[in-house]
Formats: structure tokens, sequence, C-alpha cells
């Protein structure tokens, strides 16, 4: 099963200044719907509470501190060939083991602090690119695609 990390990053890589950030300026949101359509979305109960509107047509499972990712990814493999991640720095980290593609949007903003796209240690991998999407609407933003070679 393909596990993909979805974010939005600044170009210094955080995803948030703060852990109940309602974020404004992400322009990539309609690619995000397109490519998150009819899919599962895992994301902690911090990203959770920070979504204005229902996420509609998507099937999103909040993972807690508790939950094992390992038993929330075996459960999903039964049935799917893939699902996102889109969690917080922390959901992140904890489900970096399972993640094989990475898509990530860097938006030309710097935030100087805040939460990591990553909040503990990663694995040690490679990543290759392997495509290149042009947020619509926008001058100069683009979600990169990576396959991580674990």
């Amino acid at each position: 099963m393909r596990v993909k990390l979805i974010c939005a990053t600044s170009l210094d890589g955080y995803i948030a200044k703060h852990s109940i950030e309602k974020i404004k300026w992400t322009k990539d949101l309609p690619l995000f719907k397109k490519q998150t359509m009819d899919k599962y979305i895992i994301m902690g109960s911090n990203t959770y509470q920070t979504i204005e509107k229902p996420l509609k047509g998507r099937n999103i499972i909040v993972a807690s501190r508790v939950d094992s990712p390992e038993k929330i990814i075996r459960k999903l493999e039964k049935t799917e060939n893939e699902c996102f991640v889109a969690g917080g720095g922390i959901t992140n980290s904890r489900f970096i083991k399972y993640i094989t593609d990475l898509y990530i949007t860097p938006h030309p903003i710097l935030l100087g602090s805040g939460i990591k796209l990553f909040e503990r240690d990663t694995l040690k991998s490679k990543t290759v690119l392997k495509n290149k999407i042009k947020v619509s609407g926008t001058n100069d933003i683009y979600q990169y695609q990576y396959k991580i070679v674990k």
C-alpha cells in the first residue's frame, strides 16, 4: 500500500506557527482536495481540530498518541491501495516508517519557528523526485512528489 504524506510547508520547513493554528497561507487546497478525494486521510487530533469545514468525500482517521500506527496501516491495507497522512509534526513522525511517498508543497513564506514537518527523528532515507505539479492559480508554487527509497 502507498502511504503518502501530504503537506504545505514554509520555505524554512514549518507547517504551522502553533498546534491550533487555522492555516490561512496555503494556496494548494484545491490540489489537496483533488488528490485526497475518496481516500483515507490520517491526521492527529490537533490537526483535525484546525479544520474549519468537514472534508467531504474523504475518510478521516484521527490518530491519537495512544493509537498504534501499525494497526491503523494494517487495517487499511485490507481494503485500500493508498492513503494519505496529513498530520502535524508528531503524527508525521509516528507514521514515518510506513510513508512511501512525500507530496510537499513549499510556499514562499518564512515562519521562523513553529511546528516542523517532523517533530522527531526521521528515518535516514533517500528520495527520488517523481513529479512536479504547478499549483493552479499561482505563479510560483509547485507540489513536489517524491518516492522514498528505503
